[in-house]
């Protein structure tokens, strides 16, 4: 299994890598916290699958602690979402609407694409694929979120679709933070 696994969780890592430049970059230019929330999730997901390469082949109680440890890395982008969200009170302008539809789009193909490969992995190595497979799978829905505030500033141009897009991305990301404890305590026990 691992041997199999390695592969496709690398290179899950690297179309996390390669999106989180592009994403901030086009979030940096609209002005959207959604997105910033988004492409820091991205960089997110590539250091866990990078930790989870690493971790493979180490032992049950090995993979729990890693397990943890990355649960904990699941809450670091809602805390620079909060910056980000503080900080677009000071300028509160909407987003471009269309380039954040366009980004979301290609986020959402981006992490169906990764979901679908880690979807029969994902009760492979405990906590650690699992991690890989909730992170790919939950992003699906940030990246919908981040579509519908698009579409509702191009109808209504406010910036409060993006922030509430920014705060379900939180959200989803705590959300996954417990699911991946869980598990981890689960791999711990099961270790002894």
């Amino acid at each position: 299994m691992t041997a199999a696994l390695r592969p496709v969780v690398a290179r899950v890592a690297a179309l996390n890598f390669a999106c989180f430049f592009l994403e901030i970059a086009v979030a940096l230019a609209i002005g959207s916290v959604a997105l910033v929330m988004d492409s820091l999730d991205f960089l997110e997901d590539a250091a866990i699958n990078l930790l989870i390469v690493a971790g493979l082949g180490w032992s049950a109680r090995n993979r729990a602690r890693l397990g943890t440890g990355m649960a904990v890395l699941l809450v670091l982008p809602a805390l620079a979402g909060a910056v980000a969200a503080y900080e677009k009170f000071s300028d509160f302008t909407p987003p471009a609407a269309l380039p954040l539809v366009l980004t979301g789009l290609a986020a959402f193909a981006v992490n169906l694409a990764c979901a679908t490969m880690l979807a029969r992995h994902r009760t492979g190595s405990g906590s650690l694929t699992r991690a890989a497979y909730l992170s790919a799978r939950n992003d699906t829905v940030a990246n919908l979120a981040v579509v519908a505030a698009g579409l509702t500033t191009i109808a209504v141009p406010s910036p409060w679709p993006d922030l509430v897009a920014a705060a379900l991305i939180a959200v989803i990301n705590a959300d996954s933070a417990l699911d991946i404890l869980r598990a981890a305590a689960a791999e711990r026990r099961a270790a002894g």
